[in-house]
């Protein structure tokens, strides 16, 4: 008898734990929406009376009524393009050699262990770093160019940690499957290996495109200009990127430049919404298929 209220004594602990935590949880992400409806509620508020097609449309001003975000829109656009293209090839294919080509040595965790370490530098250090290799040493200036070089090292660490956990996830039974058909290793790589790995690999890349996108430092660091009256033509023209200019609005003292920020800031998460939708549009089609 004894032994039965002791049991039903360590139950009911166990449940009443089990409530305080999970009511600690959704507390936790309660107040993290409220915050989230709260700052985009107050952003919304502020900048949709100067969220139009002129507003889109029109390069900077020093004129808050005809300020416009089209040169930022455009630079960021090049900027991303860079990115994703580099960030993805170098950061999959360094995960890709890690896991399944590099032998199982000290020096192979010795490279593993600074790629972690990598993801939490500030972004202040890459932005120093890409002002001394691109823009100084290797003389690309102000350029589009360099800012996207330096913006893929600052994501590059996250998207090979990311990467390398979702090829490490992909059970060992389909690599045996694969080789018992005759495949080579290239081959399972390629028809097994990607295809499984596609939606972890992506989630870590929205994280770090996501990051990219918002970030400011590096991209000041490099000397991107914060008025900019025209837009790219190549890699090697001058630019400006969203978060600068919103920056750079939100330093004004007037306070109609405090609600053309705001405009910015709608804009820029709406772009967001749309990479973010479309990658995991893409995550969840191959989630199905494998």
């Amino acid at each position: 008898m004894k032994l039965v209220e002791k049991n039903n004594s360590r139950i009911n602990k166990r449940l009443l734990l089990n409530s305080v935590v999970k009511g600690l949880f959704f507390l936790a992400t309660f107040f993290g929406i409220v915050v989230l409806a709260i700052l985009v509620m107050r952003i919304v508020s502020q900048g949709a009376a100067y969220l139009d097609w002129d507003f889109l449309s029109n390069y900077a001003s020093r004129r808050p009524e005809d300020a416009g975000i089209k040169a930022a829109i455009y630079g960021t656009v090049w900027i991303m393009a860079i990115i994703a293209l580099l960030s993805l090839l170098l950061g999959v294919g360094t995960a890709i050699y890690l896991e399944e080509y590099a032998p199982d040595n000290k020096f192979t965790h010795f490279i593993e262990l600074n790629i972690s370490n990598l993801s939490g530098v500030p972004s202040i250090v890459f932005g120093l770093l890409g002002l001394t290799v691109f823009v100084r040493l290797l003389e690309m200036g102000r350029s589009v160019l360099a800012g996207g070089l330096t913006m893929s090292l600052m994501i590059l660490p996250v998207i090979v940690v990311s990467s390398q956990e979702a090829i490490r996830a992909i059970p060992r039974e389909q690599y045996e499957a694969s080789y018992a058909m005759g495949a080579t290793k290239w081959q399972t790589i390629r028809t097994v290996v990607l295809p499984a790995a596609v939606p972890g690999i992506l989630t870590g890349s929205i994280l770090a495109l996501s990051r990219a996108v918002g970030e400011t430092a590096p991209l000041l660091m490099i000397g991107a200009m914060t008025f900019i009256a025209y837009i790219p033509e190549s890699i090697w023209s001058g630019f400006t990127a969203m978060p600068i200019q919103i920056f750079n609005w939100a330093g004004r003292p007037q306070e109609e430049f405090q609600a053309v920020a705001a405009a910015g800031s709608i804009v820029l998460m709406l772009m967001l919404v749309i990479m973010n939708s479309l990658a995991i549009y893409i995550r969840n089609k191959f989630s199905k298929r494998y």
